[in-house]
C-alpha cells in the first residue's frame, strides 16, 4: 500500500456530507494530505475522483485532464451502479477521444459539451437534470443511457485551476444520491466542498505533471548525451543504449529471486529510476575521448590510417630497385643478371610488406621475434627530395621548430621521429607497430582509461537529488574488478554495490558480443559466455551475478533482442555452473560398548 492510499484511509473510513461541518473539513484535511503524498499519476488522479464520489454519494464520475492544446483527455472514469472502471490503475484503456474545447474548422468555443464549458469558463455547472437543462448538448449522454438502462440526471463539473488559473482538467460527478440512495441535485454545500477539493486537486496534478515534465527533460536530456557519445562513433553506436537494457534486465532477474543470496534484493520505483539513469551515464566521460583513440582500429591508425603512407614507402623502394637495374643495364651489365636482381628484390619487398601490414592489424599477439624482425625491417632506407617541413599546420609546423629535418635526404622505412613524441600521444611508426596486444599504445589505452574517471568526476559536479544520490557509484564502478584490480579506484567486491557489479557484466558482455567494432569481429553468444566464465575465474566479474545471468536466462533473452542470427549459436552452460558440493561420507556406525569386566 502506498503512503498516499495509507493516508486516505482514515478519510475514507468516516462518512461525511456537507451538512455535518466540521468532519467534512477534517476529511478535506487528510485527502489533501493523501493527494501531496501521493506521486504516481495513475493513483492521483484516481484517489481524486474516488473521495469526490465519496464525499457526494455519487453514482459515477470521470476525470478529464487539459494534457494537450484545447482538448480535454478522459482520465479514468468510474460508475458504480453500473461496475464501470475504466483509466487510473485499472489497466483499462478508455475508447472515447479526447472532448474538444473548441470547433476544429471554426476555432468556436464548444459551450454545448458541459466538461468543456466548464473549462473554457473557468466556472462550476451544476445541473440538477440533464434531460431537462437547457443549453447543453446531452445527446451522448441519452445514447449511452438507451444501450444501458441507466439515468444520468445530476450533473457537477468543476475545473481543475492551477497556481496561474490554468486549467489542468476537470472534475465531473454524476448523480449524486442520498442515504437511500435516491438521486438527488448536488446541493450548494456539497458543491463547495467538492470546489475546496477541486483546488487541492488542481495543485497536486499540477504539481505532479510539473515533476513528469521535469523527469521527461532530464530523460532526454541524459539520452542526448548518450547518443551524442555513440554519435561520434560509427562503430560503437548502440553501446550506451544496450548496456542500460542489459544491466536492467540484470536487476529485473535479481529482483525475481525468491531465495538465495538475491532473496532479499529489491529496488523501488526510486531506486529503479536512479539505476536507469546511471546506465545511461555510464560512458559519459567518452564525450572527451577522441573518436580516433576509441576506434583505433590498427597500430598505424590516428585520424586515418598511416599505413598508406608506408605502403607508397614500399613502392619507392620499387621504382628504386627498378631504375638501379635499368641504370646498371645501360652502363653494360648483364641485363639476365640485372633482371634476376630486380626480380629477387620485388619479392623480398613484396613479402616484406605483406609482413608490416599484417602486423599493422593488431590481430594476434607479436611474439619478440616478429618485432625484431618489423625493426630491421624499418632501417631500410628512401630518398626523399621534397622538404617536409612545408604545407603543415602552424601546430604541427611547431613541432619541428626544435629538430628541423633537411631540404631533403633519407629517410627509414618506419622511423619515430621527434614530432611523433611531442603530439599528445605517441605517434612513433616503429613504436606503434610493435604494440604487442591489441592496436592501442599506452598513451592512449592511458586516455580510454581515463573516460572512467571524468565519468564520476563530471557526474559528482551535477547536483543530483537525494534519490539518485548513488548515480555516480553506479556508473563509476563498471570498469572495477571483483579481486580489486580494476580501475579507477581499485575496489573490491565487498566495496561495491550490487547494480554497480551488475553494470560491470553488462558492459563486458555487450562489449563481447557487439557487432559494430572496427578492431574484433564480432564473437558469438557461446564465446562470449566462455570468455565472461574466464573473467569470472579470474576474478574480474561478480560470481553470483555471472550464475544468476546463465540460470535466469538473461544471456540469451539479450541475444534474441540484440546479437545477429548468426552469432547466437548453440550453448551448454552446464560447465560455466557452480558444482555442487559432493555430499560428506556416511559416517562409520557406532561400535557397541564392551561389557565391564
Amino acid at each position: 500500500m502506498s503512503g498516499a492510499v495509507a493516508a486516505a484511509e482514515p478519510a475514507r473510513a468516516r462518512i461525511v456530507d456537507g451538512s455535518r461541518g466540521q468532519p467534512g473539513l477534517e476529511r478535506l484535511i487528510d485527502i489533501g494530505l493523501a493527494l501531496s503524498a501521493e506521486h504516481d499519476r495513475a493513483r492521483l488522479t484516481e484517489l481524486i475522483l474516488l473521495e469526490a464520489m465519496a464525499l457526494t454519494r455519487a453514482d459515477g464520475g470521470t476525470l478529464y485532464l487539459h494534457l494537450e492544446e484545447g482538448a480535454l483527455s478522459f482520465e479514468i472514469m468510474r460508475t458504480g451502479s453500473l461496475n464501470i472502471a475504466m483509466g487510473g490503475t485499472t489497466g483499462v484503456k478508455i475508447p472515447f477521444p479526447p472532448v474538444r474545447m473548441y470547433n476544429a474548422e471554426t476555432r468556436e468555443p464548444n459551450y454545448k459539451n458541459v466538461s468543456a464549458a466548464a473549462a473554457l469558463s473557468k466556472q462550476a455547472i451544476n445541473i440538477e437534470d440533464a434531460y431537462t437543462a437547457e443549453g447543453y448538448d446531452f445527446s451522448g449522454t441519452k445514447k449511452f443511457d438507451q444501450g444501458t438502462g441507466y439515468r444520468s440526471k445530476s450533473f457537477l463539473c468543476i475545473p481543475l485551476k492551477n497556481y496561474s488559473d490554468d486549467i489542468t482538467g476537470v472534475l465531473q460527478l454524476i448523480n449524486a444520491q442520498d442515504e437511500d440512495g435516491n438521486v438527488i441535485p448536488f446541493s450548494t454545500e456539497i458543491q463547495r466542498m467538492i470546489e475546496a477539493l477541486a483546488s487541492q486537486a488542481a495543485v497536486a496534478i499540477d504539481n505532479q505533471l510539473l515533476v513528469d515534465a521535469q523527469k521527461a527533460l532530464m530523460d532526454s536530456m541524459i539520452k542526448v548525451m548518450a547518443h551524442a557519445i555513440d554519435a561520434k562513433s560509427p562503430y560503437t553506436g548502440g553501446h550506451c543504449q544496450r548496456v542500460p537494457e542489459l544491466t536492467k534486465l540484470l536487476a529485473q532477474k535479481a529482483s525475481a529471486q525468491t531465495e538465495g543470496i538475491f532473496a532479499e534484493f529489491q529496488l523501488n520505483e526510486q531506486e529503479w529510476y536512479e539505476l536507469h539513469v546511471a546506465a545511461w551515464l555510464h560512458d559519459i566521460g567518452k564525450v572527451t575521448t577522441p573518436e580516433y583513440v576509441v576506434d583505433k582500429a590498427t597500430k598505424l591508425q590516428t585520424i586515418y590510417d598511416r599505413i598508406h603512407e608506408v605502403r607508397m614507402r614500399f613502392e619507392v623502394l620499387r621504382r628504386d630497385a627498378e631504375i638501379a637495374m635499368l641504370k646498371a643495364i645501360a652502363k653494360g651489365k648483364s641485363a639476365r643478371v640485372e633482371r634476376h636482381k630486380f626480380k629477387q628484390r620485388c619479392a623480398d619487398l613484396d613479402a616484406q610488406w605483406k609482413f608490416v601490414a599484417e602486423q599493422n592489424l593488431g590481430g594476434e599477439f607479436m611474439s619478440n621475434d616478429k618485432i625484431e624482425r618489423l625493426k630491421e625491417l624499418s632501417k631500410q632506407k628512401y630518398y626523399r627530395y621534397f622538404d617536409r617541413k612545408l604545407g603543415l599546420s602552424w601546430t604541427e609546423g611547431k613541432l619541428l621548430d626544435k629538430n628541423p629535418p633537411p631540404d631533403e635526404g633519407w629517410e627509414n622505412l618506419l622511423a619515430d621521429l621527434p614530432e611523433h613524441s611531442e603530439a599528445e600521444y605517441d605517434l612513433g611508426e616503429v613504436t606503434n607497430m610493435c604494440i604487442q596486444r591489441g592496436t592501442l599504445n599506452d598513451d592512449e589505452r592511458r586516455k580510454i582509461n581515463d573516460h572512467i574517471v571524468l565519468t564520476i568526476e563530471m557526474l559528482n559536479e551535477m547536483p543530483f537529488p537525494k534519490h539518485l544520490k548513488r548515480v555516480p557509484e553506479y556508473a563509476g564502478g563498471h570498469h572495477e574488478k571483483m579481486d580489486g584490480k580494476g580501475y579507477p579506484k581499485g575496489l573490491k567486491r565487498d566495496e561495491m554495490s550490487w547494480p554497480a557489479r551488475m553494470m560491470a557484466i553488462a558492459d563486458i558482455f555487450e562489449a563481447l558480443t557487439a557487432a559494430d567494432r572496427p578492431y574484433k569481429k564480432a564473437k558469438t553468444l557461446s564465446e562470449s559466455l566462455k570468455i565472461l566464465w574466464f573473467m569470472k575465474k579470474d576474478g574480474h566479474v561478480d560470481p553470483d551475478l555471472f550464475e544468476l545471468f546463465l540460470k535466469s536466462g538473461a544471456y540469451m533473452e539479450y541475444a534474441e533482442q540484440f546479437l545477429r542470427p548468426d552469432q547466437i549459436d548453440k550453448v551448454d552452460i552446464t560447465p560455466y555452473l557452480a558444482q555442487p558440493a559432493p555430499p560428506p561420507p556416511p559416517s562409520a556406525p557406532p561400535q557397541p560398548k564392551q561389557a565391564a569386566e
